[in-house]
């Protein structure tokens, strides 16, 4: 059991990283991306609990989402956890447990709210947000304070997601690592949102390749918009309905391990020479360092290839692992075949670096007659090199026949 005092250390973690990825996903992309997994599978959600671990109780549009959608969906029960001293907590309805007790920890001091059931309480004709609102005025057992600081390391709210069979939220990006680990640990279902960075990390990586986590359905690889609170200093634009502060994040997608039809989709693809000749395709470069051949984007990928390919981040969404095998990324050991001396890096306008580097070992390399123009490239012993940007490997599963690199 954890002490008080670590407890309330937990959660002033909690509140410190959360006040730093303070950026609330809008409702729109939500039900976009949730609703998706319906043409796959229309009872995705029925007779389950959904845990919202790293949101707030109803200003969230997590806790909106399902709480409108509640009896549409299925759903069995709905979960949502805060943090201490979230800047939006409070803002549409008030606890009284928000400011009760709280000691020297940050208001309004973390909660759970827990919904069962959605009626149409109002008698207006349908199920809203408003609904859900009287539903917690009225019943003050649905929500209840958070000792750990809400936390979602804490033990109270690792209670919680044992109990849920799908978990949906956006958590802090700075704590992805940790929080897809315990999703693991825990066996958990999940839709998540995180950076896109966050597919090359060693504790993400492996899950792709081993087909155990996967991208979502929307929003991959053209960023999201995110709302943030009113006293930050750096964000994009004014949203004209809302007046809310907007910030738009490029590198932002959605991760899942639940199953949805668009990655099972079979790429139409062409034979290299087809490629070549029709595609725009120049040539199909191998690697120095890599025994694999470049493909700079998922349309130029032979049918007729049966060795290893280097193909741009973004190819993962289209990955179908009936038709494809990932074998790694630059990193991935035991699939560099040569390392390089230190180099001479040289800048786009011809300009070389004062010291020597080792970047050209971060990457997938190709050697060239020639140095390049408006390109940076590298120089090793008087060959020149250029580094393409990060490259996954993959295989056919079962190419149509053997091409040849031409």
């Amino acid at each position: 059991m954890a002490t008080e005092r670590s407890a309330k250390n937990l959660g002033l973690t909690a509140a410190k990283k959360a006040k730093n990825d303070e950026f609330y996903t809008q409702y729109y992309d939500i039900q976009e991306e949730v609703e998706a997994y319906f043409d796959y599978d229309p009872d995705t959600f029925r007779g389950k609990t959904v845990y919202c671990n790293c949101d707030d109780p109803f200003e969230s549009n997590f806790f909106k989402y399902f709480a409108v959608n509640f009896n549409r969906l299925g759903l069995r029960k709905l979960i949502t956890t805060s943090y201490d001293g979230s800047s939006i907590a409070g803002n549409q309805i008030s606890f009284e447990e928000y400011m009760a007790g709280n000691g020297t920890r940050e208001k309004p001091r973390a909660t759970c709210l827990e919904i069962e059931k959605v009626k149409d309480l109002n008698a207006d004709g349908v199920i809203g947000i408003e609904d859900a609102k009287m539903f917690l005025v009225n019943n003050p057992h649905s929500h209840r304070p958070l000792e750990g600081g809400g936390d979602f390391r804490s033990e109270e709210c690792i209670e919680l997601l044992k109990e849920a069979d799908i978990v949906v939220t956006n958590p802090p990006f700075s704590l992805f690592r940790d929080y897809i680990a315990l999703l693991r640990e825990h066996k958990k279902k999940f839709l998540v949102i995180g950076n896109t960075n966050a597919i090359t990390y060693k504790e993400v990586f492996p899950l792709i390749k081993a087909n155990s986590l996967w991208l979502g359905c929307t929003n991959f690889n053209v960023g999201m918009h995110f709302e943030v609170p009113d006293n930050r200093e750096n964000y994009h634009y004014i949203d004209e309905g809302t007046g809310k502060k907007m910030v738009r994040v490029s590198t932002s997608c959605w991760y899942t391990n639940l199953e949805h039809g668009r990655r099972r989709q079979k790429l139409n693809l062409m034979p290299m020479a087809d490629n070549l000749r029709y595609t725009g395709v120049s040539s199909y470069d191998k690697y120095d360092n890599f025994d694999a051949i470049e493909v700079g984007t998922y349309k130029g990928i032979p049918s007729d290839y049966s060795g290893m390919m280097g193909v741009p981040i973004t190819f993962l969404d289209k990955f179908n692992p009936d038709q494809f095998e990932i074998l790694g990324y630059e990193k991935s050991a035991g699939l560099r075949t040569k390392v390089y001396p230190k180099q001479i890096q040289i800048d786009k306008s011809g300009k070389p670096k004062q010291s020597a580097v080792t970047k050209l070992n971060d990457g997938a390399a190709i050697k060239l007659d020639y140095p390049p123009e408006n390109e940076t490239y590298y120089v090793v012993n008087g060959e020149f090199f250029v580094q393409k940007y990060t490259r996954i490997f993959i295989r056919h599963l079962g190419p149509t026949s053997t091409g040849a690199v031409q």
